[in-house]
């Protein structure tokens, strides 16, 4: 059974920094592309970042390029995603799947980790 479990969001005043992790298991982590996505109240999913399974390709959504960066530790089944300057407008639920691209956006989820950027 596929299992993701987002963990490291919080409450950070804008500008501040958070770095997420998503812990895998049930599936050949290191063979899989891996994305975050996220959903802002009353909004759809939007994707974030993907990286390739050996990480030498990543993607950045426009709204995030130069302020997040995506890493992966293969050997933990690990995935992370680091923010930085964050803003208001980045307050979502945040959430990692597998695949690379939109395709992520249909791909199964786990419960997710709130980001609440607020001063």
């Amino acid at each position: 059974e596929v299992q993701l479990v987002e963990s490291g969001g919080g409450l950070v005043q804008p500008g501040g920094s958070l770095r997420l992790s998503c812990a895998a298991s049930g599936f050949t982590f290191s063979t899989y592309a891996m994305s975050w996505v996220r959903q802002a109240p009353g909004k759809g999913l939007e994707l974030l970042s993907s990286i390739n399974n050996g990480s030498s390709v990543t993607y950045y959504a426009d709204s995030v390029k130069g302020r997040f960066t995506i890493s992966r530790d293969n050997a933990k089944n690990t995935l992370y995603l680091q923010l930085s300057g964050l803003k208001t407008e980045d307050t979502a639920m945040y959430y990692c799947a597998r695949g690379f691209g939109t395709i992520a956006l249909r791909a199964t989820r786990g419960q997710g980790t709130q980001v609440t950027v607020s001063s």
